[in-house]
């Protein structure tokens, strides 16, 4: 959320999320992101295959 409608790589939240840890299962991003998506609007994150993840910020009508 802190780098909104930013393309993150998904090596780059692993590091953010574990460190450098080589034991990492290979769905625990995906099951980080799903839990957000529950938590949060589905529509916030938007995957981008093969890339990583961006945190969608709406635009607001003024």
């Amino acid at each position: 959320m802190s780098h909104p409608n930013q393309i993150l790589k998904n090596e780059q939240l692993l590091d953010k999320l574990y460190g450098y840890q080589d034991s990492i299962e290979s769905n625990a991003l995906n099951v980080h992101i799903y839990h957000l998506r529950q938590k949060l609007e589905p529509q916030l994150i938007q995957t981008i295959r093969g890339v990583g993840y961006m945190f969608k910020v709406p635009e607001t009508e003024s």
